[in-house]
């Protein structure tokens, strides 16, 4: 490991506008090695401030989302496994300006990282046993956990179908389970 580590380039460009993707740079030799899992200037803005960490381990066919955060940006790190992430625009609606929302999927392989501002709601899947690093401008004291039904029709989730489980569905958490469709989240926002 000589010289100045390389940092987390950008990859692939979102279609939604702040969400920015990238893969992690590793230097390693015989000793082991090295990777920067962090950079600034690799958020929306290069001034986020990020106040908690979280590791979340998920088993093989769990899904988590969708949740939406107003004052939050997170940084995802996939570091281990694979993650079918699901990005929602959902600015737009709550602020009345659009009808529908952008809907924006891709997996993220070990390595691979995710920004995604406020406003856009965001779940993954788990494909295979898979550990995600996040970083957050928010601690949390649950005031901006919102989410909604992760299998939406009027939103339309292109959510892979699952060999794991007996009908295919993904395994997600009670709150999860019954969270209301996006309608009802931006009409209760709205109001």
């Amino acid at each position: 490991m000589n010289g100045v580590p390389e940092p987390a380039a950008p990859d692939a460009p979102s279609v939604l506008p702040g969400v920015r993707v990238g893969r992690l740079v590793g230097h390693g030799d015989a000793r082991g090695s090295f990777t920067e899992l962090w950079r600034a200037s690799n958020t929306a803005t290069g001034t986020d401030a990020f106040v908690q960490a979280n590791l979340s381990t998920s088993s093989q066919g769990v899904l988590r989302g969708l949740h939406l955060h107003q004052r939050q940006l997170d940084y995802w790190v996939v570091v281990g496994g694979r993650a079918f992430v699901a990005l929602v625009d959902a600015r737009g609606l709550i602020a009345g300006t659009a009808m529908v929302p952008s809907v924006e999927t891709r997996e993220l392989a070990e390595h691979d990282w995710v920004v995604i501002p406020a406003g856009v709601a965001h779940g993954f899947l788990a494909p295979e046993p898979t550990r995600l690093l996040y970083l957050v401008t928010n601690e949390y004291d649950g005031s901006d956990e919102l989410g909604f039904a992760w299998d939406d029709p009027a939103v339309g989730v292109p959510w892979p179908v699952l060999s794991v489980t007996a009908d295919g569905r993904p395994i997600v958490s009670e709150r999860d389970a019954f969270n209301p469709p996006l309608a009802a989240l931006v009409a209760r926002l709205r109001s």
